[in-house]
């Protein structure tokens, strides 16, 4: 009797090719495993879409967070300013205005910059964004003070979470909000859309000037924020004085408590020294 090559199971007709399937209990591992999904950096709940952020203040980092973590930072200086909330305020000036000499002082070699206040070191931050991602400029702060410190937004920002958000088009037309020559925009928004900017430029900047897709997207993010922008109110400068005081208080507690424990290891040392 001939031993007979046992059927394929699947396999096609005479002369067919085989589909060969693999086996049920092997299928798992073939299969794509879905995207992780995102969790928050506190608690790590999972975080829905259009998820808050915070600003870690001494490792100069955002973090996603669920609504319950975010919601414990928004109080001026809770979690003595370690974590902060990064609000969802837009403001506009309306009557902004910046000639090119004033921009060239600020030492920006693109039309496009954010600043903000870094607590942390105790200066202003500005950047731009770039084909490597956001770019540190070396902020003098006279030149900030002459140039944009005086303006409507600037005393309005909060250190960290917030930043001027400026552009300039060299001979514009006045397509991007703008006059023309020696024309600006202004925007206070959240840190965290200024980031963004930052990661649509590099996704998808072609060549040197970036490219006719970079530059319709520039145009629809400005229109976005544009649209969400208002000038400011009364209320915002009782925010911001508020704000002030807290952060004042909140470094107070903290030198308070530093000068504590130095006094602490003093004694501590002096005791030890007349054993």
């Amino acid at each position: 009797m001939t031993a007979r090559p046992a059927r394929i199971a699947g396999a096609s007709g005479a002369g067919g090719p085989a589909a060969v399937s693999a086996p049920a209990g092997l299928r798992a591992f073939t299969r794509r495993p879905p995207p992780a999904q995102e969790r928050c950096e506190l608690c790590a709940e999972p975080l829905t879409e259009g998820h808050r952020h915070l600003v870690d203040t001494r490792k100069r980092s955002l973090m996603c967070a669920c609504t319950g973590c975010y919601l414990l930072f928004t109080r001026p200086g809770a979690g003595a300013g370690h974590f902060r909330a990064v609000p969802d305020r837009y403001l506009a000036d309306p009557d902004f205005t910046l000639d090119e000499e004033s921009w060239n002082r600020l030492q920006i070699p693109v039309g496009l910059a954010f600043f903000f206040r870094n607590s942390e070191l105790d200066r202003l931050a500005a950047f731009y964004p770039s084909p490597a991602g956001a770019t540190e400029s070396e902020l003098d702060p006279d030149t900030w003070r002459d140039v944009l410190g005086h303006s409507l937004l600037a005393g309005l920002l909060r250190p960290d979470t917030e930043a001027l958000l400026v552009r300039r088009e060299r001979g514009g037309d006045g397509a991007s909000g703008g006059t023309g020559e020696g024309s600006g925009e202004c925007y206070l928004v959240p840190v965290d859309t200024c980031y963004e900017l930052v990661g649509r430029m590099r996704l998808h900047w072609q060549g040197f000037d970036g490219g006719a897709e970079a530059r319709a997207d520039l145009a629809d993010f400005f229109a976005r924020v544009r649209a969400k922008a208002r000038p400011p109110k009364d209320a915002d400068l009782r925010e911001a004085a508020a704000d002030q005081r807290a952060t004042d208080r909140s470094g107070d507690e903290t030198r308070d408590e530093t000068g504590d424990e130095t006094g602490d290891e003093a004694r501590e040392s002096s005791e030890e020294g007349g054993q």
